[in-house]
C-alpha cells in the first residue's frame, strides 16, 4: 500500500523535471495570488479581476507578434495592456455618464476580442491554446525566475500596504479622507492584480489565470472570518490545489490548468456544504434574532 502511494503522489515529482518545475510554479502562484485574491474578494471586485485577466491578453499577443513566444515580450505586454484597461475604464468612469463596472466590461470585451484576433491571424492553433490555457509543465528557468519575482514582489508589497488595505475593504471613505495611503493603496493593489494576472497567464493562461485567485480566496471565506487565518488558510488550499492538480493531470492525461481549476472548484463545493460557515451549519445554527 505504501508503495503504491509513494508510486501515486511522490513518484512523478522526483523522477521528472517538469513537473518538479511546475508544482514550485504553483507554489510561486499560490503564494502570490491567493492573497491578492482574498483582498480582491474583500473589496467585491473578484469579476474585475475576471475582466483584467481578459484584458492582459493583447498585450501580450502584441508581444508574441512582435518576438515570438518571448516570455519578457509577452510579459511587458501583458503588463502594460492591463494597467492601461484599469487606468482607461477609471477615466471613462470617472468623466462619463457610464460607471465603472460597465466601461471595464467594454474594455476588457475589446481586448479579449482584439488578442484572440491577434493571435488567431498571426500565429497557429498550438499557439492560441498557449496564451489561452498556459503551459504549466513546460515552465522553465526563466519562467520560474518571474514567477518568483513577482511572488517577493507581492508578498514585500502586501507586507507595506497591509493596513491602508485592510481599511480600505472596510471604509474607504474614511481612508479617503483621513490617509495619505488612499491612492497607494488603490493603485498598488491595482498594479498587484495585474501583474499577478501576468504571472498566472505564464502558467495557466488568459482563461484560468484569476482562478488561482478567486477561488482559494472564496473557499476560504466558508471556513474563517479574520483576516489573518483567510490569507493563510487561501494560500493553503491553492497549495493543495496546484499539487493535486498536477498529479491528476498527470495520471489522467488530461489539460493541467483546467485541472487545477477544477480542483478548487471541488474544494470550494464541498466546503459550501460542509465548512463551519457553509450551508449545512448556517441551517443548523439559529440565527440570533429569533432566538426566545
Amino acid at each position: 500500500m505504501s508503495a503504491l502511494w509513494a508510486d501515486l503522489w511522490l513518484a512523478p515529482f522526483l523522477e521528472f523535471g517538469f513537473m518538479q518545475r511546475a508544482l514550485l510554479g504553483s507554489v510561486a502562484l499560490a503564494l502570490s495570488a491567493a492573497p491578492v485574491g482574498v483582498f480582491l474578494m474583500l473589496r467585491r471586485m473578484s469579476l474585475t479581476g475576471d475582466a483584467m485577466a481578459h484584458a492582459i491578453l493583447p498585450g501580450a499577443a502584441i508581444g508574441y507578434l512582435a518576438a515570438g513566444l518571448s516570455l519578457g515580450a509577452m510579459t511587458i505586454g501583458g503588463i502594460a495592456a492591463g494597467l492601461a484597461v484599469a487606468v482607461g475604464s477609471g477615466w471613462v468612469a470617472r468623466n462619463t455618464v457610464l460607471r465603472e463596472d460597465t466601461s471595464l466590461a467594454a474594455f476588457y470585451l475589446l481586448s479579449l476580442a482584439l488578442g484572440v484576433l491577434i493571435v488567431s491571424t498571426r500565429g497557429n492553433s498550438v499557439d492560441l491554446l498557449h496564451v489561452l490555457f498556459g503551459t504549466v509543465l513546460a515552465l522553465d528557468d526563466a519562467a520560474l525566475a518571474l514567477l518568483g519575482g513577482i511572488t517577493a514582489t507581492t508578498l514585500v508589497s502586501l507586507a507595506v500596504l497591509y493596513r491602508p488595505l485592510v481599511l480600505e475593504c472596510l471604509d474607504p471613505g474614511f481612508l479617503r479622507g483621513n490617509s495619505r495611503w488612499s491612492p497607494a493603496a488603490h493603485y498598488g493593489f491595482m498594479a498587484l492584480l495585474v501583474i499577478n494576472l501576468v504571472a498566472g497567464f505564464h502558467a495557466l493562461g488568459t482563461l484560468m489565470a484569476v482562478g488561482v485567485m478567486v477561488l482559494p480566496a472564496a473557499t476560504a471565506r466558508f471556513w474563517v472570518r479574520r483576516i489573518g487565518p483567510l490569507l493563510a488558510t487561501a494560500v493553503v488550499l491553492a497549495l493543495l490545489a496546484g499539487a493535486s492538480g498536477l498529479l491528476v493531470s498527470y495520471h489522467a492525461d488530461w489539460p493541467t490548468s483546467p485541472v487545477i481549476v477544477l480542483s478548487l472548484g471541488v474544494m470550494y463545493l464541498l466546503s459550501m456544504v460542509f465548512a463551519p460557515h457553509g450551508l449545512l451549519r448556517q441551517q443548523r445554527t439559529p440565527l440570533s434574532h429569533l432566538k426566545a
